[in-house]
């Protein structure tokens, strides 16, 4: 990722006009995400407020799991099918089967889950036209919606839980003291 260039929306290379904006409002969402934690300590990352609560490595895993399943449903036009189901939904889901699966792991662990789905997701946009993000599709409740909007919802959500991420590191550096 290009710092240089990090505030700027506009042409990458290898992309479409629109691919281009996407990718450049999603590079600065996963570059945010990613000073977020890039120095956490597995006990950090591992953090439960309380019984009911997500860990940040919870949701990093999360993150990276909700871009594997729109890849799915947006690049291969299907749903999931159980097996890719049992296997993202500790991430996707989060609760207690998430607290339970995802522990344990170091920093570079959530940072390589990361990287190796979102370089798939842009090496996939780089074979699409930009008309594909205008393709409409039911969506939740069965309103129509396009690949654009998909997308954006895959780093809106980075963005709202980044913002938890943020609130759980100050809990611990308060607890730490």
């Amino acid at each position: 990722m290009n710092l240089d260039t990090l505030y700027l929306i506009d042409q990458k290379d290898s992309l479409g006009l629109e691919f281009s904006k996407l990718v450049s409002m999603m590079n600065y969402t996963r570059y945010t995400t990613i000073e977020a934690v890039k120095d956490l300590t597995m006990e950090e990352l591992d953090f439960l407020y309380d019984e009911e609560a997500n860990s940040i490595g919870m949701l990093l895993a999360h993150m990276a799991a909700v871009e594997k399943a729109y890849q799915i449903e947006t690049f291969e036009n299907r749903d999931l099918t159980e097996e890719e189901l049992s296997l993202l939904l500790p991430a996707l889901d989060l609760g207690s089967l998430g607290r339970e699966q995802i522990t344990g792991k170091k920093i570079d662990y959530y940072l390589e889950q990361l990287a190796d789905v979102r370089n798939k997701t842009i090496e996939t946009y780089k074979t699409l036209p930009d008309e594909w993000l205008f393709e409409q599709t039911p969506f939740w409740w069965d309103r129509p919606a396009n690949n654009y909007f998909k997308w954006f919802h895959v780093f809106e959500d980075e963005l709202s839980h980044r913002g938890q991420i943020r609130l759980i590191k100050k809990m611990v550096r308060k607890l730490k003291g």
